[in-house]
């Protein structure tokens, strides 16, 4: 599949997507969105990745909106801003549901709708000298789109705080308050993502898309009200063909099938 403004490569089980646009710090324009949304599609099916690195290409992960897509907005009548928020909108829903983990890889900044993508990804490694924030009204506009997802990652209280001042904040503060997952020296960033990559590989593909479909299903439900999903979704793994092979494995004391095929690939794409 052909991209305009996104480097997709595959190793094995793992395809890296970097943003593409350095010389605009890989701002969002329409272009980025559609890209965006048709890679999100077509993480699904036989061959799929098992997981999936975003990252940015240049000194900044993504610096949030691109300014010639602002002038335009600033003649756009209402409908016309619904419809192209919707776009914008449509896109992080289909990040935030792709069936294989995200990892997210920030570098420089993440800012605005920077700040969205890494909300969206799994697991976040940044380095040390990153610099994040929900930067939107210190436009005059605000984090409307990404909220759901930023505010499932930092709660109310940080959301509170972060959305209304716009301020930037370092990495450390992003891993308090649960954006960011890891923070490293900035030569170290690929090793921990390895690092991750390792342990995502190891589990079972099909336990960790139920596992990560499980979470937003969970997340609104108390403990009573989710017992039966709980219990059915549990009881479906156990008899399917992973959960069987899984629990052999470990009985056997063995690698799992999955294993094997995660390093026959990556031997194979070497």
């Amino acid at each position: 599949m052909e991209y305009r403004h996104l480097l997709v490569t595959r190793d094995g089980p793992v395809e890296r997507v970097t943003l593409n646009r350095p010389d605009v710090r890989n701002a969002f324009n329409e272009d980025v969105i559609a890209d965006l949304t048709r890679w999100a599609a077509s993480v699904a099916g036989p061959g799929a990745p098992r997981v999936a690195v975003l990252a940015g290409a240049g000194p900044v992960f993504c610096a949030g909106a691109d300014l010639a897509w602002m002038s335009k907005m600033i003649g756009y009548s209402r409908d016309d801003n619904v419809r192209d928020a919707e776009q914008m909108a449509r896109m992080f829903l289909a990040l935030d549901t792709v069936p294989v983990p995200l990892i997210g890889r920030v570098h420089g900044a993440a800012l605005g709708g920077g700040c969205g993508l890494a909300a969206v990804c799994d697991i976040v490694v940044s380095e040390e000298q990153a610099v994040f924030g929900f930067t939107e009204v210190k436009l005059g506009i605000l984090p409307a789109v990404i909220s759901p997802y930023a505010i499932a990652k930092i709660g109310r209280s940080a959301a509170r705080q972060l959305f209304l001042t716009g301020e930037r904040f370092p990495a450390g503060r992003a891993r308090e308050i649960g954006l960011v997952h890891a923070v490293v020296a900035a030569g170290d960033l690929d090793a921990a993502i390895d690092r991750y990559v390792g342990e995502l590989l190891d589990a079972g593909p099909g336990a960790i898309a139920k596992a990560k479909a499980l979470i937003p299903r969970v997340w609104s439900q108390s403990a009573a009200d989710a017992l039966r999903l709980t219990a059915e979704t549990i009881a479906d793994q156990r008899v399917s063909v992973e959960g069987q092979e899984g629990m052999r494995a470990f009985i056997e004391k063995r690698a799992a099938n999955w294993k094997a095929r995660a390093s026959s690939s990556a031997s194979s794409s070497g």
